[in-house]
């Protein structure tokens, strides 16, 4: 379907008229003076429990409203996580528009953001954390999701986005422990422990979770374990000092879901497990990951501070696997590869932030000038062997293989990566109605491989790279605001995994993003609704084929695509969280072929053109309330070649809660009407798609002391 930016354009119009007209305003509650909008958004007790966050840090790395800024940003808060029974990062993100569903091989948290990977665009707290593992939410404040290049402030990476977890931290009063039970025996226990001593100038947090769980997958499992401790001293009138630790373990059996028949994934039950007998200690991913950091502020006076933050990590994966390498449809068979890989990271990011607040020539500015500096060694050891076993494409019997695939390492290595990096923004507000926002970001990025494969030579290589942002904003009212940016980032060979003799040479990848868009207040604040339209181009695209572990030149990509969100406290005990995508994501230049088609003109792999979401909750009284929602994902193409359709599906979530004097107890149900479907895939390969959960049931009990 072709992209029509002007009616595309003109829907972003009717949809912002509609929204902020009189005729809405009364329909949907009584009207709220105009001067009371910002004490009804920041101030109150409802904020802690309200779907509608005013203001997000990952987009400016300042604490800024989400009107001022000139580009999307999904805010999910803890509200919303806690009603939706969450306990994945998948399953945030699945509310989240323009989000595409990634496996990650079994065993790391991947999506795709407006139709281009975020293998590496994970966060925390605005320090890279690119380690390929699941992360655990019981640390977890909110998820900031950006759309569209960042690196201005985040270096290399983001063409569609980047997600940012903001974690759990001191500074209030509360005892908290939860229990929950769920289908397929999984049962988590968790703790949130805090204590502010502001008379001596000290807070503590201490989170934690441990998780146990079998699946509705044959032979799969989850153990897990959480611990996150973290400190705040006030050293002085003006000066805090943050300390924080964290340790994750998580074992789990990996898998790669299903192979696919004639164009569709194969129709076998949502349990059918493709891969070794006893997966349990043969197919299993074990990652670890420590970490510990510091984050210093020090306000000078009223105009100037400056933030110094560090974080060290220790990241190790023993993984193991069995997946489906190709299948044979005259036969009605499939052929297994087996591979074994290493991996054992560490690293450290250093950023220094000053900010200025200030006036010049009459305009008011807030400047941020940023220095980061880092370093990763990832150290790698990857064997696979094809054709290990073949199985029954319809009626596979796990097969007894070797645990160790009997080939020599098709990689074994060491990846070194340092980055030094000076950036520069200003949020100004040039008059009562109209605002910019101006970064720029110079990186240099060096990447070392050491071989220790005999023939293999090392490599090297130094990108430096411009990374600039521009936005202007206008506000002819305190509850509306339209907006248009540019925006680039930059991608380098290599970037999260070692480079390698086909692409060392390559220059890096560069994201264009041209965006304009429309944030509006509703309700008196309570509410709010946006729309972006936008247009993404990203230039010599490189990817892996999972089984040969060749580099597939993609090409050239371009997104098209509109986005719309409302969400907020509505009257009556009524709360929303809508949102809907149309994303037209296509390769516009390549020369590549995937499965005997080439790529040119095909649509992005794992990226649906149209998807929705919507969840209502209601508060009964007497602390009874419940809430159910709908999620719609249409078509997907499973390969670049876009031989194999993962089918368009819906599905529907409840929830029930009764709350009062410290005591939750809250009932979700999942999938209620049982539907089957393709949750998420590989985005290389076509035989690697993951089935959705069927029906299930998850009690959570939780107490506050």
């Amino acid at each position: 379907m072709a992209f029509k930016k002007t009616k595309l354009a003109l829907l972003i119009a009717l949809a912002t008229q509609q929204l902020s007209s009189p005729l809405y305003a009364q329909t949907a509650a009584p009207a709220q003076p105009e001067a009371n909008l910002p004490e009804v958004k920041v101030q109150g007790t409802r904020q802690s429990e309200s779907y509608n966050p005013p203001t997000a840090v990952s987009a400016t790395k300042i604490e800024a409203p989400l009107r001022d800024i000139p580009q999307t940003v999904n805010v999910v808060p803890q509200q919303l996580l806690r009603d939706q029974g969450v306990r994945s990062l998948q399953d945030v993100l699945k509310s989240v528009p323009g989000i595409g569903l990634s496996h990650g091989d079994g065993q790391r948290d991947q999506v795709t953001i407006r139709g281009f990977s975020a293998i590496a665009d994970q966060f925390i707290d605005g320090m890279r954390d690119d380690a390929l593992y699941f992360r655990d939410l019981s640390n977890i404040e909110q998820v900031e999701v950006i759309k569209g290049p960042a690196s201005v402030l985040y270096g290399r990476g983001s063409s569609g986005g980047l997600i940012n977890r903001i974690s759990k931290k001191p500074g209030t009063d509360k005892n908290e422990a939860s229990v929950q039970f769920g289908s397929w025996a999984q049962r988590r226990g968790e703790f949130d422990l805090a204590r502010n001593y502001s008379e001596n100038g000290i807070a503590f947090r201490v989170t934690g979770a441990v998780e146990r769980a079998d699946s509705y997958r044959d032979q799969q499992f989850m153990q897990r374990e959480a611990l996150a401790p973290s400190l705040s001293i006030k050293l002085g009138a003006d000066t805090k000092l943050l300390l924080q630790g964290e340790y994750l373990s998580d074992r789990r059996v990996t898998d790669f879901g299903v192979p696919s028949y004639k164009g569709r994934p194969v129709d076998v039950p949502a349990s059918t497990y493709y891969g070794a007998a006893n997966a349990k200690d043969f197919d299993y991913s074990q990652s670890r990951v420590t970490a510990l950091g510091f984050t210093l502020d020090h306000r000078f006076n009223n105009e100037w501070s400056v933030r110094n933050a560090f974080r060290h990590y220790d990241f190790s994966l023993d993984r193991n696997n069995t997946l489906v390498g190709s299948v044979n449809e005259a036969a009605l068979t499939a052929a297994l590869t087996r591979g074994n890989v290493r991996r054992e990271e560490d690293g450290y990011v250093n950023q220094t932030e000053l900010t200025q607040k200030t006036t010049l020539a009459g305009i008011q500015h807030q400047l941020l000038y940023g220095v980061e500096f880092g370093r990763q060694n990832k150290d790698q050891v990857v064997r696979n062997r094809a054709n290990i076993a073949t199985v029954s494409l319809f009626n596979p019997v796990a097969p007894v293989v070797p645990f160790a695939a009997p080939a020599a390492p098709s990689a074994d290595n060491r990846a070194i990566m340092t980055v030094a990096s000076v950036y520069a923004q200003d949020m100004v507000t040039l008059s009562e109605h109209w605002k910019a926002l101006a970064g720029l970001r110079y990186d240099k990025f060096g990447q070392e491989t050491e071989e220790r494969i005999a023939g293999r030579p090392d490599l090297d290589r130094t990108d430096r790279a411009w990374s600039p942002r521009a936005g202007l904003v206008y506000q002819p009212t305190q509850n509306q605001s339209y907006y248009a940016s540019y925006s680039k980032s930059f991608q380098p060979s290599g970037e999260t995994f070692a480079l390698a003799a086909n692409n060392a040479q390559l220059a890096p990848e560069v994201t264009t993003n041209k965006e304009i868009g429309a944030k509006l207040d509703l309700l008196g604040g309570r509410a709010s609704a946006t729309a972006s339209l936008f247009q993404l181009e990203r230039t010599n695209i490189k990817t892996s084929d999972p089984i040969s572990n060749q580099l597939i030149p993609i090409g050239v990509q371009r997104t098209n695509g509109l986005e719309l969100t409302f969400t907020g406290d509505l009257s009556h005990g009524w709360q929303i969280w809508s949102g809907y995508s149309y994303l037209d994501a296509r390769v516009t230049s390549s020369i590549a072929k995937d499965d005997g088609q080439l790529i040119q003109g095909k649509r992005a792999t794992l990226t649906p053109v149209h998807s929705a979401n919507l969840w209502l909750t209601k508060a009964l009284g007497r602390g009874f309330g419940a809430g159910a929602g709908i999620n719609y994902v249409g078509d997907r193409f499973a390969n670049p070649g876009n031989t194999v359709t993962l089918p368009s599906y819906v599905t529907a979530d409840a929830m029930a809660y009764y709350r009062m004097a410290g005591i939750d107890l809250q009932l979700n149900l999942m999938n209620v009407f049982n539907r089957e479907y393709i949750v998420a895939g590989h985005g290389s390969s076509k035989n690697l798609n993951l089935p959705g959960a069927p029906r299930s049931v998850q009690l959570t009990a939780r107490y506050n002391f």
